[in-house]
């Protein structure tokens, strides 16, 4: 089956403390068992890669029924059930989720606490998206705003002055580390005349290994063809070069994409949302306007001597 949602692991994960497991390390294999998941539901990594989906869902249910009072900590990392908790077991015998933990007095509280914003007080929406973690929601979140970005980016990029473009591409290489990062080793050449290259990247100082490159400003419903590319790689062959990068906001045709696996040359293809999204990660063109940190338990600070 696929992973459960957080609220729909509250009830199992509260039933299998009840039976004596303590520690999220020991309930987590028994309760993937238990629940059926199969060996790659059981990997499946968040988008930050540190943490499994399953794990960071049990994580975010045995917080709700702390917060609930249905189980208790009597140390570090290990947990109890209340007697509150045996009597939800009873009381809720198919699922528990957050509109059940409203009838508990400390989670109410907890609600209002944590809902509490430069001394306004709101109760957290349950929906949308009520099954995921929190810190799953945000990085949804952030990606959607992501997204929306890359839509903002190419806009402006499809308004720029053919000079400027070029540059950005350059500008671009040498933040992505081509050339070392150097200002200096990157050259726009984009002219008349200038054979289909609009600029070198120098990966030495003495020019002897150099990248090309060549940036099309193209509408979304455009695609570089296949003859783009032949045109590219015979500029390469001219230039007694064998590494280019071919840049278009837009995309690349399948006869294009084939024509590659042809050739000698190493020519790196980069399209419209990879462009946008290369820009986000090496901060060229945009900013950042506000900055969010999420911090988790330092384990190895409050390891036992």
């Amino acid at each position: 089956m696929a992973i459960p949602d957080f609220q729909t692991l509250m009830r199992p994960y509260l039933q299998v403390i009840a039976e004596g497991i303590n520690t999220i390390s020991q309930a987590e294999p028994i309760l993937a068992e238990r629940l059926k998941l199969s060996e790659s539901d059981f990997e499946e990594l968040l988008p930050s890669g540190r943490q499994t989906v399953f794990r960071n869902r049990m994580g975010w249910a045995r917080t709700y029924l702390y917060k609930a009072g249905l189980i208790e900590r009597p140390k570090r990392n290990f947990y109890v059930v209340s007697a509150d908790g045996v009597a939800a077991l009873q009381k809720f015998p198919e699922m528990i989720r957050m509109a059940e933990l409203e009838s508990y007095a400390p989670y109410r509280a907890w609600r209002l606490q944590s809902g509490t914003v430069d001394g306004n007080t709101f109760v957290p929406s349950v929906e949308p998206d009520a099954g995921k973690s929190p810190e799953e929601r945000i990085a949804l979140d952030f990606q959607s705003i992501e997204d929306a970005l890359v839509e903002d980016i190419l806009a402006s990029v499809l308004v720029m002055h053919p000079t400027k473009f070029e540059q950005l591409i350059v500008d671009l290489l040498l933040a992505m580390g081509y050339g070392g990062g150097d200002r200096a080793m990157g050259e726009r050449i984009g002219k008349s005349g200038d054979g289909g290259i609009d600029g070198i990247i120098n990966e030495d100082a003495l020019g002897l290994d150099a990248v090309y490159v060549q940036a099309k400003r193209y509408a979304t419903e455009n695609r570089v063809g296949r003859p783009a590319l032949q045109a590219f790689v015979g500029s390469l062959t001219g230039e007694g070069a064998n590494k280019g990068v071919f840049v278009t906001t837009s995309d690349f045709s399948k006869e294009a994409r084939d024509y590659l696996n042809k050739v000698q040359h190493r020519i790196v293809l980069i399209n419209g949302d990879r462009l946008a999204r290369l820009m986000i990660q090496h901060e060229v063109g945009v900013r950042a306007r506000k900055t969010y940190v999420l911090r988790s338990v330092d384990e190895d600070y409050f390891s036992e001597f």
